[in-house]
């Protein structure tokens, strides 16, 4: 495969197999594997049943799970990465990476019927000033303990439910609000 084709195929076990390669079946994929309610097994027979059409037919889970990384990771491989704050969460920051990464592309990502993970990815670091690109660099500023300027400070104020990455409700959580709520009468 060249430098300018986009894979739909890895290989696992010496073996081809199709991958789902548009990008909201990786962001399903993303989302499994950071969800609190799952164990990390279940976390990863979920990303591999998102990504493998075939999945059943794997003939080896964990290079399946390798290839799908490599995959998402825009063909990498990188695990000796040093690991790095958290500056984006797909699902609570789709409503403004969408529009961003539509102004990249000249069309909407969402209402395409494909766009493959790696232009969406392109698009994604193509990114240049704008809401989300502010939002990012506040909290990158903030994870490095940087001081933020006066009118960053008085964003991050105003639009603190955008800055600030919110942890996944746990199922224990759920059912507390859930019984608060019942004893409320709500």
């Amino acid at each position: 495969m060249s430098a300018w084709e986009l894979p739909t195929t890895v290989e696992v076990a010496r073996q081809t197999f199709a991958i789902r390669s548009d990008f909201r079946a990786v962001l399903d994929a993303l989302a499994a594997l950071a969800d609190p309610e799952l164990t990390q097994q279940e976390q990863y027979m979920a990303c591999l049943q998102i990504l493998y059409p075939r999945w059943r037919d794997l003939p080896d889970l964990n290079d399946a799970l390798q290839a799908a990384f490599i995959f998402i990771n825009n063909g990498k491989d990188e695990e000796s990465r040093s690991p790095l704050p958290r500056l984006v969460d797909w699902g609570q920051d789709a409503p403004i990476i969408a529009p961003a990464v539509d102004k990249v592309l000249g069309y909407s990502c969402r209402r395409c019927n494909y766009l493959h993970w790696w232009e969406f990815l392109g698009a994604f670091y193509g990114i240049g000033d704008g809401l989300f690109a502010q939002v990012v660099n506040i909290r990158s500023k903030q994870a490095k303990g940087k001081k933020l300027e006066k009118s960053e400070l008085e964003f991050a104020r105003e639009n603190a439910r955008l800055i600030k990455i919110r942890a996944p409700e746990s199922a224990e959580d759920k059912a507390e609000k859930e019984r608060l709520l019942e004893m409320l009468g709500l």
